[in-house]
């Protein structure tokens, strides 16, 4: 490892902390602190209450599913790999398992963690993991409630392009989608 990738530790000392918003997703806690510089802050710090799964559904011919859906806080809609929340004490990909089954119907044989990340480090301790899902079954979905999908069967190459042309603007979506044309083009899915 070069000398700029090593971990200097952490410059910040947190004096308090308190809630300043909790609700059955997130919890905002405002932190005083004394910056790297040495001055007294504050940092408010979104704790998501779930653990983030995405699934990249891919059948034998390399079509994928995407999920469209109003998102509310950006008021847009959004085409997106499909995506859930899970529990902290229960695999990841048991969660994925349950989100790609109810958010399209689809069953997989085997799912690979392709990545973990970081969704927003600068305000948010969320992590997401991201699974390809393979040997596809396909069946009916059953949705939440106050979720209104609509799902869409394209070719992943399709997929590729909605990102490369900003047209797929989700995070975990562009992450996701991004490792898995990567994982093809080297031979290894």
């Amino acid at each position: 490892m070069t000398n700029e990738l090593i971990d200097e530790g952490n410059p910040w000392t947190k004096k308090s902390e308190k809630i300043i918003y909790d609700n059955p997703w997130i919890i905002v806690r405002e932190h005083q602190v004394i910056d790297p510089s040495g001055n007294d802050t504050i940092y408010g710090v979104v704790s998501a209450k779930h653990l983030a799964v995405g699934i990249i559904p891919l059948d034998e011919n390399y079509n994928t599913w995407l999920v469209g859906q109003f998102r509310y806080p950006l008021r847009l809609y959004s085409w997106e790999i499909v995506e859930g929340g899970g529990k902290f004490h229960i695999d990841p990909v048991e969660t994925a398992k349950r989100e790609l089954k109810e958010e399209t119907g689809l069953e997989a044989r085997e799912y690979t963690k392709i990545m973990e990340m970081q969704t927003s480090n600068c305000i948010s301790d969320e992590i997401a993991y991201i699974y390809i899902a393979k040997g596809i079954t396909e069946g009916i979905a059953s949705p939440d409630d106050n979720e209104q999908l609509k799902i869409a069967k394209v070719p992943f190459a399709e997929a590729y392009r909605l990102v490369m042309e900003g047209r797929i603007q989700d995070g975990i979506s562009v992450a996701g989608i991004l490792k898995t044309h990567l994982l093809i083009q080297q031979g290894k899915i």
